[in-house]
């Protein structure tokens, strides 16, 4: 079995390493973030020219036809340096439902999304559905003109600058993926940050009129649609994660370096070396079961998804616990704002919380 990048994928990760390195610094991060956006419109569009945003898409919907492999090397150079724009939120979730769907409307809206010139944002989260994304209350009911829309979402990740909406609802007790333009009258946006600074909304809809042409699938094909979807989504935050980690570790080393007690650098000490020696274990345990998820990807749903829910409930483990020791390593400043280390650990907060935490990931390991 070849474990090795291929020269493509290894030419990707020089490519985005090369961006990260260059034009994306901390402090640009943080300028970013205090911005209306909350991301840099002006890079989301250099993304585009650079091919970022085709990469998952099929040939026939004008993309790279590339698969989990490559989004986990964009993923993990993205996650070294804290990358806030909505890459997860409009290619990973609502790119792949509308590529891996059957919908009418895919190629025009894909290209849309590949230009940078639209967001869609997946919305299926309820208060109450614990991470069961196929659970939802709200309803699509039969109307003159088509159908009427009614519910409400929490933790729409870029809901407040999405053109458009992908929304589960349940129709005739189905469930039910539609696409829906995030000025229809009836919706309502309510824009919040989260704790690792980014943008997410709570959606309500309120007798929104849907067209029947907005359906993009129902039944057992939506089903699928949003488990495979979340299922790449959550190896994708995962590979982040271990850009987090390996980033965490190597500010660590290279501060203790620098910073001396007793007339000598702290990294002398017996102690702090063990301390990075265990950082560095925990991120490569979560390695190699990255590589072990990717490659069982094309799998059946019940060992692809079984890899992925051990993936994640090691990712929450090692992140927080690498994190941790990084903030405690670098003593005060760790948790100061001016420092990028305390961030690291808002961000694996945020990932062990996203689509089910550690807890939650190894109980549905064990029911697989």
């Amino acid at each position: 079995m070849n474990l090795n990048y291929s020269d493509e994928q290894q030419m990707l990760r020089d490519q985005v390493q090369k961006f990260c390195e260059s034009d994306y610094s901390f402090n640009k991060r943080e300028e970013i973030l205090k911005s209306e956006l909350g991301y840099d419109a002006d890079l989301w569009k250099l993304f585009s020219e650079l091919g970022w945003l085709s990469l998952p898409f099929s040939e026939k919907n004008g993309g790279f036809g590339y698969g989990p492999v490559e989004l986990s090397v964009l993923f993990e150079e993205f996650g070294k340096v804290l990358i806030v724009e909505p890459y997860l939120s409009t290619i990973v979730l609502s790119g792949t439902i509308l590529d891996k769907s059957n919908y009418a409307n895919s190629a025009s809206l894909l290209e849309e999304i590949t230009s940078g010139s639209s967001q869609i944002s997946l919305a299926y989260l309820e208060d109450g559905s614990k991470n069961d994304h196929t659970s939802t209350n709200s309803n699509l009911s039969k109307s003159d003109i088509g159908y009427v829309l009614n519910g409400t979402k929490g933790l729409v990740l870029n809901g407040g600058n999405a053109d458009r909406f992908i929304v589960s609802a349940k129709k005739d007790a189905e469930l039910t993926l539609l696409i829906v333009d995030a000025d229809t009258k009836g919706i309502s946006v309510n824009t919040y940050p989260t704790i690792d600074g980014q943008s997410c909304a709570e959606i309500t809809f309120e007798n929104v009129d849907i067209a029947e042409s907005n359906i993009i699938a129902s039944g057992l094909e939506a089903v699928e649609l949003l488990d495979n979807t979340i299922s790449l989504a959550t190896l994708c935050i995962s590979a982040e994660s271990i850009g987090c980690m390996t980033a965490c570790y190597l500010k660590t080393v290279e501060y203790t370096k620098g910073r001396e007690q007793f007339g000598q650098p702290i990294s002398n000490f017996q102690v702090l070396q063990h301390k990075m020696v265990d950082m560095f274990i925990e991120s490569e345990v979560c390695k190699s079961l990255l590589f072990k998820a990717m490659l069982e990807c094309e799998s059946d749903a019940e060992t692809k998804f079984k890899s992925v829910s051990a993936l994640k409930a090691q990712i929450g483990k090692s992140g927080k616990a690498v994190a941790q020791d990084a903030v405690q390593l670098h003593g005060g400043m760790g948790v100061s704002d001016e420092m990028s280390i305390g961030h690291y650990l808002k961000k694996l907060i945020a990932i062990d919380a996203l689509f089910g935490n550690s807890n939650y990931h190894l109980t549905k390991y064990s029911q697989l």
